[in-house]
């Protein structure tokens, strides 16, 4: 009987992450699996869940700043490429 206690509890909280993990992505998150699950251990571990967000959400902005800056530096590399080609 132990071994089914342990079974359920497993499987709850399994089902409990599947649907934390459907609403992270409802609102947009941009979490994977993989770091919702360390975002949810850290809550766990006592930090502040808001500031978790605010965390997530402070990479998220510096990942789409990172982003835009390489496609801006690959863009200007191309059109410097193609107006060497034209000369």
């Amino acid at each position: 009987m132990p071994g089914d206690v342990e079974d359920k509890k497993k499987r709850s909280q399994q089902e409990m992450f599947q649907i934390c993990f459907e609403i992270s992505k409802l609102l947009n998150t941009g979490l994977d699996a993989e770091s919702l699950k360390y975002c949810i251990r850290l809550c766990e571990s006592g930090v502040n869940p808001e500031k978790v967000a605010k965390m997530v959400s402070e990479m998220n902005t510096a990942i789409k700043t990172i982003e835009k800056k390489l496609e801006n530096k690959e863009n200007s590399q191309f059109k410097s490429s193609t107006s060497l080609d034209n000369h």
